[in-house]
């Protein structure tokens, strides 16, 4: 006669580990603390199992402060500015033509060529002169010329 002896886990363990598993995978693979925050959420319903036995109302309490956690950590995280991610640290181009007041110009940036606009509407830039992106409005630059001309200063 024999029979198989399978250990019953309990719940909140099951939660402990989940919890630190996806803990883990936020420091190995951080995705703006999804991870961590759900990794979070299922420590504390590890500590709820302890009180409510039923694994449908666990499941619903984890998704719930997954939820909630990570919506109100994204309030705390800085958002990236867009510019950043167009233009990296640079944040330099030249013109390819003249840039007129007030008139949409081109300019290479990262061996593209860009529609732009000078941020003074008063100067106009010439072309292949070295301009400096100030910010991006849709698929416009918005750029200054890296020496302004003496009337400015």
């Amino acid at each position: 006669m024999s029979f198989s002896y399978v250990p019953m886990v309990s719940p909140a363990l099951l939660w402990l580990i989940a919890g630190a598993i996806l803990c883990f995978f936020e420091a190995i693979f951080p995705v703006a603390f999804v991870a961590f925050m759900m990794g979070i959420s299922a420590i504390l319903v590890a500590a709820i199992a302890l009180v409510i036995s039923s694994f449908p109302v666990q499941v619903i309490l984890w998704l719930a402060l997954s939820t909630i956690s990570i919506v109100v950590s994204r309030r705390f995280v800085p958002k990236k500015n867009p510019l950043n991610s167009l233009v990296g640290d640079a944040q330099e181009g030249e013109t390819l033509t003249e840039i007129t007041p007030g008139k949409i110009g081109r300019v290479l940036y990262e061996g593209n060529s860009w529609q732009a606009i000078c941020a003074d509407d008063t100067i106009s830039i010439s072309p292949h002169q070295k301009v400096y992106i100030v910010t991006r409005k849709g698929n416009t630059l918005v750029v200054l010329p890296e020496f302004l001309p003496s009337s400015i200063e």
